[in-house]
Order: structure tokens, then C-alpha cells, then sequence
């Protein structure tokens, strides 16, 4: 069985526009999770609202496609009801550090037994373009015309301070690596956390002066700072540059986890 089984051919084509990159990481996703010689009706795939929120839509597993910023605690319940399914939830930088942000943050605490592939794009992508909590300094939303002026969250960060076992970063560039990780993050007992970050030509791209979507991968890939450079630059008293990502895999421990069957 290829991971191409797992998709519900009578759903495609699918309804993401041209260029996005969250096909990018359905595929990365399935194809780790076919790594894994799961079955599908031992597997469950939870979304809440948004662009990447349809993507269970297309997978031929039981899924649910929740309220927005809830997917978390959706997962959660299905988790702690019945621990013999794998859950792996989708969700947007928009769905899941703004108004799931709670939800984010305690289920990193608690330390459930879910891996969490984030596609995010940086905007919201499905609503009209308002910036979202990961949208850059500087750059142009609808609601931030004149550029952004928070500093925005490193969700990376804010899964390892919250208690996540598992968290690493990637990008729609790196599909090899990304699909290694979410392998990782289906293999960890407690809550993993994948960050894939992808470009969004309609929303995002239209309005940064990315013309091609190629530009705007091009961008992630030289713009991508693996974890072990940037920890060598450190040691060296080098200052990281801010419009840097660090990729790799941030986060790998044991700490005790909720909803792994005994």
C-alpha cells in the first residue's frame, strides 16, 4: 500500500488554490503515517477552521472537521475516550495560536498522546488575509496594511515551554525531512508538534511581493537556519539574523503522557 490509498479519489480535485502548500504537507503527512503500517480504521483525523482544516476531508480515515480553534480539544476527547486510536490533528497558525491558543498551550501541558502537523501560512488564508499571531514584523494583511508591528509567536517555543515531547520545524521546501519528522511525531508517546511552514500565494504572497510561488519557497529555503548552525553561531558569539527559521528538530524527551494505553 502506497499513501496514495489513503486518499478519497472521489473528493479530488481538491479545492486549495493554485500554488498552496498544504498539498505539500497532506502528502508528507500520509506519507509517514503509511510508514507506519497503520490501519485506517484504527485512524482518526481531527481539524478545526481554515484553509488547512479541510485537508482530513480528502482522507479516507473517520474524521472530524471541527469548530474553529477546537480541533485540541476535540482530539483530546476522542484520545481519552478510546486510547487505541492513533489521532493526528491539521491545523492553521490562525486555528491554533489564536482563538485555539488555550486549547494549545494545555494540551502541550498535559502532554496528550496527539501529533499536530501545523500548516502555517502566516495569515489567514481562508477569511480575507487579516493577520494572524505568526504573521512577520513588517509584513502586509488586510488588517495590518502598513505592515505588522507585533512581534509574533514561535509556536516551536511555545510547545516546548508548555511541555510537549515532541516539536521540530520545517518547511514546504524541506518535504523529505518534514515527512521524517511527522514519522518522529507519530512514534513519541505524548503530545508532538510539527510546524510546516508553507506558502500561501493568495493571501500572503499577493501581498509581499512574492509574484511566483517559487519565490516564495526559494524565500523559506534560504531563509531556513538549521538547529545545529545556529547553535554552533551561538557558541561563537554570532548573532542570528531575525528574519532567520530554525529548522530541525528542537524538542525530543519523555516526559509522562496522557492517553497512551498502558
Amino acid at each position: 500500500m502506497s499513501y496514495e490509498d489513503w486518499f478519497r479519489q472521489d473528493r479530488l480535485p481538491h479545492i486549495y488554490c493554485a500554488g498552496c502548500g498544504n498539498g505539500t504537507i497532506i502528502n508528507c503527512t500520509l506519507a509517514a503515517v503509511d510508514e507506519m503500517g497503520w490501519k485506517k480504521e484504527e485512524t482518526i483525523f481531527v481539524s478545526g477552521i481554515g484553509c488547512s482544516s479541510r485537508a482530513p476531508g480528502y482522507i479516507l480515515t473517520d474524521s472530524l472537521h471541527t469548530t474553529h480553534g477546537r480541533a485540541l480539544a476535540f482530539a483530546t476527547g476522542v484520545k481519552m475516550a478510546n486510547p487505541d486510536l492513533h489521532v493526528v490533528v491539521f491545523t492553521g497558525d490562525g486555528d491554533l495560536a489564536a482563538i485555539g491558543g488555550n486549547h494549545f498551550i494545555h494540551a502541550c501541558r498535559r502532554n496528550i498522546d496527539l501529533t499536530v502537523v501545523c500548516m502555517n501560512n502566516q495569515i489567514y488564508g481562508m477569511t480575507g488575509g487579516q493577520g494572524s499571531p505568526t504573521t512577520p514584523k513588517g509584513c502586509l494583511s488586510s488588517t495590518t496594511p502598513y505592515g505588522c508591528t507585533e512581534i509574533p509567536f514561535d509556536l516551536c517555543e511555545l510547545a516546548t515551554a508548555a511541555g510537549a515531547n515532541y516539536v521540530s520545524r520545517w518547511t514546504s521546501y524541506h518535504v523529505k525531512e518534514l515527512e521524517k519528522a511527522v514519522k518522529v511525531g507519530l512514534e513519541t508517546p505524548g503530545f508532538s508538534f510539527i510546524e510546516a511552514l508553507v506558502q500561501c500565494p493568495t493571501a500572503f504572497g499577493r501581498r509581499n511581493k512574492f509574484r511566483q510561488v517559487t519565490d516564495h519557497v526559494e524565500y523559506l529555503k534560504v531563509h531556513s537556519l538549521l538547529k545545529a548552525k545556529r547553535d554552533r553561531m551561538l557558541e561563537a558569539g554570532e548573532k542570528i539574523p531575525e528574519d532567520m527559521y530554525v529548522v530541525g528538530e528542537l524538542t525530543k524527551r519523555s516526559r509522562p503522557a496522557m492517553g497512551v494505553k498502558p
